[in-house]
């Protein structure tokens, strides 16, 4: 009886994202993950020397904005490319775009020449990360998703732990520039690692090239409402009006209809994702320069936070992969919650004392890791064969046009009116976020 109950769990029991099938596209897709969280996590401590040292800490906010709205771009381009052609060519191509803008940062003389190479980083990481989805979708079955996911998100412990503290020990002791420069010999192991499992994955379609002309309208939207705000003058309302228009349409072209007033389904689980990312990605932009500027940290000091806040992260989003027959929508819910309470004791952190942003970020981090992996799984859930490049192409725009416009509508708010004007914009993003979870719909419930 003993041994037919172990049978019959077996039997129903989930594949491991490590069972011999599946192995060696688990350890590519976390490679890759890891380069680019610690590029993340180890450039953030370091922008505030950077920014100081190029005198260029008024345009702080778009040599993270310049990531984004590239990236815009780059996801539309590298979806429909992995739809059409396979996830091999956009990854690799991207992955060597993201060298590129490395090189160029790490020897920028200006501001203007390091925002450039932060924008080809950004073309680089959005052609690479779509097809990691598409990855997901192809060889993995359904059930064992939600584990791949929460892989995914492991893949920051690491540089969560050492990617802020590198990072700030290297900008502080031996120059910001090889904070960039130093990450450059980590792509060619990472690239190999997931070779062999994409070579496999060819399809044979046409590319849908009328869509590149729409992304780049919405990036450049995107750019022009945010040079618009951070301005003031007639010429700056003219841009940030035409950057509008040009928003609202790449938004209704590029993505699911329905996505602004979150109808329920497909359009509110993408319009969830950017909500939650703007509101990481904007309050993790200012977390180093207001503990560094006003509370006197160090930056390696300052990189403890952004650390506790991805192992939360991290933490949360292996507590809900240990659930996969929970139904997603309870986790996006609950995540999101989460997520805005420590959003929001950041912003009353920058008030009182430095140190009490260390628990509000372990929190935020916790939602944001409990949310976006079962938001990943709807999305492919309620995607076809024939759709999962496109609609995990809109899933990362979303995520990019959230980050790019909370950090740059941020930004101006700090410029004009202070770190706590900023801080407090990004805390009513991650209530919002909160409030749409509840319109997110699992169809398999």
């Amino acid at each position: 009886m003993t041994a037919l109950v172990a049978g019959e769990e077996s039997a129903v029991r989930p594949p491991s994202p490590l069972a011999r099938p599946y192995r060696l596209a688990t350890v590519g897709i976390i490679a890759v993950v890891g380069l680019l969280a610690f590029e993340q996590m180890a450039v953030g401590t370091a922008m505030p020397v950077a920014a100081r040292d190029l005198h260029g800490v008024p345009l702080y906010a778009w040599a993270f904005s310049a990531v984004f709205i590239a990236g815009l771009v780059a996801n539309v381009l590298s979806g429909g490319w992995a739809d059409a052609r396979g996830p091999a060519r956009p990854l690799f191509t991207g992955l060597a775009v993201f060298v590129a803008g490395l090189l160029i940062v790490g020897a920028a003389p200006t501001m203007a020449w390091f925002i450039a190479g932060r924008a080809v980083q950004g073309l680089g990481s959005g052609l690479a990360s779509v097809p990691l989805y598409v990855v997901v979708a192809r060889v993995y079955p359904e059930q064992s998703r939600p584990k791949i996911f929460a892989a995914m998100a492991g893949a920051w412990v690491v540089p969560s732990l050492v990617g802020p503290s590198i990072g700030g020990l290297v900008a502080q002791h031996f120059g910001w520039r090889w904070v960039f420069l130093g990450i450059v010999p980590l792509v060619v192991p990472a690239g190999l690692a997931l070779a062999p499992t994409v070579r496999g994955l060819r399809a044979d379609g046409a590319m849908p090239r009328g869509r590149m002309l729409t992304a780049v309208t919405l990036a450049a939207g995107a750019a022009l409402l945010l040079w618009g705000l951070d301005h003031r003058s007639i010429l700056a309302l003219l841009a940030a009006v035409t950057g509008l228009a040009g928003l609202g349409y790449g938004v209704r072209e590029l993505m699911p209809s329905g996505l602004v007033r979150l109808r329920r389904g497909l359009p509110t689980v993408i319009a969830m994702r950017g909500l939650l990312f703007g509101a990481m990605g904007g309050t993790e932009a200012f977390i180093p320069l207001a503990l560094t500027t006003r509370f006197g940290f160090h930056p390696t000091t300052a990189g403890l936070v952004l650390t506790a806040g991805a192992i939360g992260w991290s933490a949360g989003s292996w507590w809900q992969g240990r659930f996969p027959g929970t139904s997603p929508v309870r986790f996006a819910v609950a995540g999101a919650g989460l997520h805005a309470v420590g959003v929001a004791g950041v912003a009353l952190s920058f008030h009182v004392s430095g140190w009490l942003t260390l628990p509000a970020w372990i929190v935020a981090g916790a939602g944001i890791g409990t949310a976006f992996p079962a938001l990943s799984v709807l999305v492919l859930r309620l995607s076809g064969p024939d759709t999962q490049g496109t609609n995990s192409s809109a899933m990362q725009i979303s995520d990019t046009l959230g980050s790019s416009l909370a950090v740059g509508i941020a930004g101006a708010l700090v410029n004009a009116a202070g770190l706590n004007t900023g801080a407090a914009c990004t805390a009513v993003i991650a209530i919002v976020a909160a409030l749409a979870a509840h319109r997110v719909e699992d169809s398999h419930a």
